[in-house]
């Protein structure tokens, strides 16, 4: 026979046994609802190239990373004159546009071999050259008058500086007003070829965009060929299935729930 004694140990055992069931059934529940959360964000920024589609549109308008001083804050700037604009606004929207088609989940999703990628980007760059070769005056970024004339000011100042550094080391007046003085020979020997001068730096603004061209185009291929390989035998899919398997497993699905101790087994050691 089971006394009094006996039973209210018992029954003190088994509410206490049911509490700490009920405590652990939360505790589960609250890790696997945070696990899958954690899952869900991270599959979304794995998928999601927004991000990534908003650096290449700020890189294609000469756009640089730059350190607030007080707040350490990184923000993107816009640049202060057009030296590092490459490309117009319709060949930043061209270029932007296109690689959007590319760039995307659809592509990361999908199952490509080696010959495939190999032939799309082959059809890619050629067209993208293409492109921009038969709309180049729209694409390209062309300096304005008010740039050439910036250029050339400054030219004109740096001759009339290096004059005026002459008259110094020969001990020769070389204030203000003469500098005004020089700055004014100069402008009257140019007087005739002041719009020839300004043509060729025109030119030579626009010789300097073309060198760094070659490389931006390299970068876009690039930033699309990386995208292809992340799909090269489907392995992006793979990845996330791997994960979503191993998230199940360890959310519960492979989980064996510990047994619970009958009346007897509180008597076993008797």
């Amino acid at each position: 026979m089971i006394d009094e004694k006996e039973m209210e140990q018992y029954q003190q055992a088994l509410a206490s046994a049911q509490a700490q069931a009920g405590q652990e059934r939360v505790q589960n529940m609250q890790q696997q609802s945070m696990m899958e959360k954690e899952d869900k964000t991270m599959i979304q920024d794995q998928l999601d190239l927004g991000e990534e589609l908003e650096r290449l549109d700020y890189l294609l308008r000469g756009y640089t990373l730059e350190r607030d001083d007080e707040t350490g804050a990184v923000k993107w700037v816009k640049p202060k004159n057009t030296e590092m604009m490459i490309l117009s606004d319709y060949g930043v929207h061209l270029i932007r546009n296109t690689i959007a088609w590319y760039i995307n989940k659809n592509t990361l999703l999908s199952n490509y071999d080696e010959e495939t990628i190999r032939h799309k980007m082959e059809d890619f760059s050629n067209d993208l050259n293409d492109t921009i070769f038969m709309e180049y005056e729209k694409i390209f970024q062309y300096p304005t008058v008010q740039d050439c004339e910036d250029v050339l000011d400054k030219r004109i100042e740096n001759k009339k500086d290096l004059r005026l550094y002459a008259l110094k080391i020969m001990g020769k007046k070389h204030d203000e007003e003469t500098g005004n003085e020089i700055k004014k020979e100069l402008i009257d020997e140019m007087e005739n070829i002041i719009e020839k001068e300004l043509n060729k730096i025109k030119e030579q603004i626009i010789k300097n965009k073309l060198k760094r061209f070659m490389l931006l185009i390299r970068s876009i291929q690039d930033s699309v060929h990386s995208t292809y390989n992340r799909a090269y035998m489907g392995m992006e899919r793979k990845s996330l299935r791997e994960h979503m398997h191993v998230s199940e497993t360890k959310g519960g699905f492979g989980f064996q729930p510990q047994q619970s101790k009958g009346f007897l087994d509180l008597f076993k050691k008797r």
